[in-house]
């Protein structure tokens, strides 16, 4: 039995201790995302139908996004995937217009950051289907500027900053980070 279907299977078997659906959920897709693709498998082998709601109450608020599992992400989430404006929500315009009144939008992230994954994702990059990071100016949230980036970047109230040495619980309180990244937009 594969590592995968073997923890999913655990997690299964032992509801208390696995603190039930969460459990599962940081299982089979906190650890390695090459698991998300076989527990799913798993559950689809078997009939149970049982990550794609689960998946969407559980994982980060609804906002993991699978790059195998596209679809899923976005007919299941009910908050990155709205907010994103990309899937349609009676709410989308007014987000939208909200979104263009930030002044400033400062995206920081880094390299060494060790939880957010891939890092790029922390400036709107995120993997293709083959796991290759594609940049924020060639997504298609940006390219179609579903909720506002794209209008952000062209009026030049949009600014990247990438630092490396950065841990994730180190970011907002780095000093270099202060001074690189947010001291200059504070005027």
């Amino acid at each position: 039995m594969p590592l995968a279907d073997a923890t999913c299977l655990l997690e299964l078997q032992a509801p208390v201790w696995a603190s039930s659906k969460n459990m599962m959920a940081q299982a089979c897709y906190g650890l390695m995302l090459p698991l998300a693709d076989a527990c799913v498998s798993w559950s689809s082998r078997l009939g149970l139908g049982l990550f794609q709601s689960m998946l969407a109450e559980l994982l980060y608020s609804s906002c993991f996004k699978n790059p195998h599992h596209k679809d899923m992400y976005i007919n299941s989430s009910d908050y990155l995937a709205l907010l994103n404006n990309e899937r349609p929500n009676p709410n989308s315009t007014a987000w939208k217009q909200n979104f263009l009144r930030i002044k400033k939008l400062v995206l920081i992230g880094g390299p060494d950051d060790g939880v957010i994954t891939p890092w790029q994702s922390s400036q709107f990059g995120f993997y293709d289907d083959n796991e290759t990071v594609i940049e924020m100016k060639n997504q298609k949230v940006f390219l179609m500027d579903l909720f506002g980036l794209k209008t952000l970047y062209a009026r030049g109230d949009l600014a990247l900053c990438s630092m490396a040495g950065v841990a994730h619980v180190f970011w907002h309180s780095n000093e270099t980070v202060y001074k690189t990244c947010i001291e200059k937009w504070l005027t």
